[in-house]
C-alpha cells in the first residue's frame, strides 16, 4: 500500500479508554505481534505471492470529479443535463447539499486554476435560483436542525471535544453495566450530529466518553414499515443508497471536521484463475459457473464452514499458527482439486485451516475492505464517541461492492461464532479483533513496517466494531429508505407526465400496449387508484392475462389489496388490511390456503411478501411490517409472494 494510505492508519488512540482495558489490549499485544511475524515470515519465505498493489492519491479536482461521478452528479462534471441528478439533488438534507456544494466549487475552481475549459454552473445544468444554498435539498419533515453545516463551528467544537477527552483522568469500572441506547433512524446521521453538537454548545456542555471497558448496546427503534436489510432491495434501489450513502458519510465526516479521503489503484498484477490471489469478482465469475448465484466465493465458504465444524471450540483459534510446511502443501493440493471435490479435507488440521484462511484474505489482490475505502475505515478511529464511530462504518459498509460486502459478512459472522464460544477456546472479542486487524489492514505485496504494524493495533477497534454490531451494519436506515421513495417518485413523475406514450408497459396489460391511448378509467398520471396494477410485468412475476383476466378492478375498497402468489396453487387472494396486518400474516394466510403445500412456511423462510413498484424499485418485506402502513406510503405497489433470491 502506498506510504499515503499508511500515513492514513497513524491514528490517535481511541479517546476514553479505561486502565482495565488497556490492560486487556496489553495481554493481547504479544499475540498480535506473533501475528505480524507470521505474516513476515509468510512473505520473505515465498509462501505468499508477491502481488504488487500500486496505489495514488488523486490530485485535488479529479478527487472531486470522481466523487461527483460516483455519487451519480456525473452532470455536474461533463455539463449535461441528466434528470437523474434532478431526482437525487431534490431528495438531499440542505448539509447534504452543503457537502455536495463544496465538492462542486472544489472541483470548479481547481479547474479554472489549471486553465481548463470551465465547466458548467450547477445553476445552469439544473436550474436551481441562485440562493446561499444553491444546490437545492430537501428539508427532513421531522428535524428543526436542517441548517447548514459550518466547518469551521464544528472543527473548532472537534478539536475542544478531543482536548477535554485527552484530559479526562480515568479509573477502571471493573463490572460495569452495559449501556444501552436507542438508534433513531428517522433523521439522517448528519442531521443528528449536527443537532448534538449544537446542543452541546448551548449548554456549553461536552458529554465525556464513558469509561466502561464495556461496548455499549445498540437497539434498533421498531419502525412500522419493517426493517430493511441490504439483499431486500432491487439493484437499482442498492444503486441509489450507495450515491445517498457515500454523499451521507462526506457530510458526516465534514462536520466532525474529518477530511474523508480516497485512493485509486493504479495497477495489479492478479491471477484470473485459481484460489488464492484471484480478485473476489475473477472467483466469484469462475465458482458461478459451478453454482450460479453463488455470491460468496466458494474456497472462502468451505474454509469457514470447516473451521465451524472442527474449530470453534479449539482453544486459540485463529491464534496458534499452523503448520508452515503443511500450508504450503495444502495450498497446492487444493488449487489442484478443490473444484474437482477430491481434497480430503479430513487430513487439515484446524488451525491449518485457520491459517488458509488468513492467507487467503492477505493474498487477495485488492484489500477485502477496498483500496477505495480503507481510508474511510481507518478514520472512523478519529471519532471520539462509540455511536458516531457505529454510525460511520454503517454508511462506509454500504459503499463497498456487493462481492466485497458479502465476502466480509460472511467473515464476520464467523468471527461472531468463534466469541460466542469464548468459554472453550478462551478467544474474546478483543482477542479475535487484534489477530484480525494486522490480517485486514496490513497491506498485502508490502514487508509490513513497525509504523504500519502499529497503526493495525489501532485499527483493532474497528474490527471489534464491525464484529460486535454486524447485525446493524447490514441493516439500511429508514431514512434512507425514504429518500430512496423520494427519488423514485421524482424519476416516475418525470417519466410519466404522458404515461400511455412513454411507458404504456409498466401500468397496462398486454391487451394495451401499442395502444397509444390509456384504457377506460385511467387518470391523466398513470393509473387509476383502484386499479390493479400490471403484476405481469413486475420481476420475478410470472402471470398471463388468461390467469388474472385483464386485471382491471376498479370497485376494489380502500385498504384492500390484491396478492399474487403465482408458484402456489392459489395464485392470488384479496385480503382487507386493519392497523395490525403484518406480513407475516398474509404469509400464514396463503399457508392456511395452500396448507396440502409446504411451499411457504409460517416462518416465512422459503416465501416472501414483496413490495414491487410505485415508489419502490422491489423490497423483501420484513415478517413485522404493518401492511396498511406501507400501503398508504405507497399505494400503488403490487404485492407478491415468492422465493427470495440470495
Amino acid at each position: 500500500m502506498s506510504s499515503s494510505v499508511s500515513r492514513e492508519l497513524q491514528c490517535p488512540q481511541v479517546f476514553g479508554r479505561s486502565i482495565s482495558q488497556e490492560s486487556v489490549e496489553s495481554s493481547s499485544m504479544e499475540d498480535f505481534w506473533s501475528e505480524v511475524r507470521s505474516i513476515k515470515e509468510s512473505r520473505q519465505n515465498g509462501q505468499e505471492e508477491q502481488n504488487l498493489v500500486e496505489v495514488k492519491t488523486p490530485d485535488e479536482g479529479e478527487m472531486e470529479a470522481e466523487w461527483l461521478q460516483e455519487v451519480g452528479l456525473s452532470t455536474l462534471v461533463s455539463g449535461a443535463a441528466g434528470e437523474d441528478g434532478m431526482a437525487l439533488l431534490s431528495t438531499l438534507t440542505r448539509a447534504q447539499a452543503a457537502a455536495v456544494q463544496r465538492r462542486l466549487d472544489t472541483y470548479t475552481q481547481t479547474t479554472r486554476r489549471k486553465n481548463k475549459q470551465p465547466v458548467r454552473d450547477v445553476r445552469d445544468v439544473f436550474g436551481v435560483s441562485d440562493s446561499p444554498a444553491r444546490i437545492g435539498f430537501m428539508a427532513p419533515e421531522a428535524s428543526p436542525t436542517s441548517n447548514g453545516v459550518q466547518q469551521s463551528e464544528e472543527k473548532t467544537l472537534w478539536d475542544q471535544t478531543k482536548e477535554n477527552n485527552k484530559n479526562d483522568k480515568i479509573e477502571g469500572q471493573q463490572g460495569s453495566p452495559e449501556i444501552t441506547e436507542d438508534l433513531n433512524w428517522d433523521t439522517p446521521y448528519s442531521e443528528s450530529l449536527t443537532a448534538a453538537q449544537k446542543e452541546q454548545r448551548s449548554k456549553n456542555n461536552f458529554t465525556k466518553r464513558p469509561s466502561s471497558t464495556t461496548l455499549p448496546k445498540f437497539t434498533i427503534r421498531k419502525d412500522r414499515l419493517g426493517l430493511t436489510r441490504i439483499g431486500d432491495l432491487s439493484s437499482q434501489d442498492m444503486k441509489k443508497i450507495h450515491n445517498l450513502s457515500l454523499i451521507e458519510i462526506t457530510t458526516f465526516y465534514d462536520a466532525l471536521g474529518i477530511e474523508l479521503k480516497r485512493n485509486r489503484t493504479l495497477r495489479v498484477k492478479a491471477k484470473e484463475t485459481g484460489l488464492f490471489g484471484v480478485p473476489l469478482t475473477a472467483l466469484l465469475e469462475n465458482d458461478q459457473k459451478k453454482v450460479p448465484g453463488m455470491k460468496i466465493p466458494l474456497i472462502f465458504q468451505k474454509l469457514l464452514s470447516r473451521l465451524e465444524q472442527t474449530g470453534l471450540d479449539a482453544e486459540g483459534i485463529l491464534r496458534v499458527p499452523g503448520s508452515a510446511s503443511r500450508v504450503k502443501n495444502y495450498r497446492q493440493e487444493l488449487e489442484a482439486k478443490f473444484y474437482n471435490d477430491t481434497f480430503d479435507w479430513d487430513q487439515v488440521h484446524h488451525n491449518d485451516v485457520a491459517c488458509l484462511l488468513k492467507t487467503f484474505i492477505r493474498e487477495l489482490p485488492y484489500p477485502l475492505l477496498t483500496v477505495e475505502y480503507l481510508p474511510a475505515f481507518v478514520a472512523v478511529q478519529n471519532i471520539s464517541l462509540t455511536k458516531w464511530q457505529l454510525q460511520a462504518l454503517h454508511l462506509i459498509i454500504m459503499l463497498l461492492p456487493d462481492p466485497n460486502r458479502g465476502t466480509i459478512k460472511a467473515f464476520l459472522e464467523f468471527l461472531s461464532k468463534v466469541v460466542a464460544n469464548e468459554a472453550k477456546n478462551r478467544m474474546s472479542l478483543w482477542n479475535v479483533s487484534m489477530i484480525v486487524a494486522p490480517n485486514l489492514f496490513m497491506c498485502k505485496g508490502r514487508s509490513g513496517n513497525h509504523q504500519e504494524a502499529e497503526a493495525a493495533t489501532k485499527a483493532a477497534n474497528i474490527v471489534q466494531l464491525l464484529i460486535k454490531y454486524q447485525d446493524i451494519l447490514w441493516t439500511i436506515p429508514s431514512f434512507m429508505i425514504a429518500q430512496v421513495r423520494k427519488m423514485n417518485e421524482n424519476e416516475n413523475r418525470r417519466r410519466t407526465r404522458v404515461p400511455w406514450l412513454t411507458s404504456p408497459s409498466f401500468f397496462f396489460p398486454p391487451a394495451f400496449r401499442g395502444n397509444c391511448s390509456p384504457p377506460p378509467g385511467a387518470s391523466p398520471r398513470g393509473r387509476n387508484r383502484n386499479q390493479e396494477p400490471a403484476v405481469w410485468d413486475a420481476q420475478g412475476v410470472n402471470l398471463c392475462p388468461t390467469a388474472l383476466g385483464l386485471g382491471l378492478k376498479l370497485d376494489i375498497p380502500e385498504g384492500v389489496i390484491r396478492v399474487y402468489a403465482t408458484q402456489l396453487s392459489k395464485v392470488s387472494m384479496a385480503i382487507q388490511l386493519n392497523s395490525e396486518t403484518k406480513a407475516s400474516d398474509i404469509l400464514a394466510r396463503f399457508h392456511c390456503e395452500n396448507s396440502t403445500s409446504s411451499a411457504v412456511p409460517l416462518n416465512g423462510q422459503s416465501h416472501y411478501l414483496f413490495e414491487i413498484g410505485g415508489n419502490i424499485g422491489e423490497r423483501c418485506l420484513d415478517l413485522n411490517t404493518y401492511i396498511l402502513d406501507l400501503y398508504r406510503l405507497n399505494p400503488n405497489a403490487t404485492w407478491v409472494i415468492k422465493p427470495r433470491t440470495l
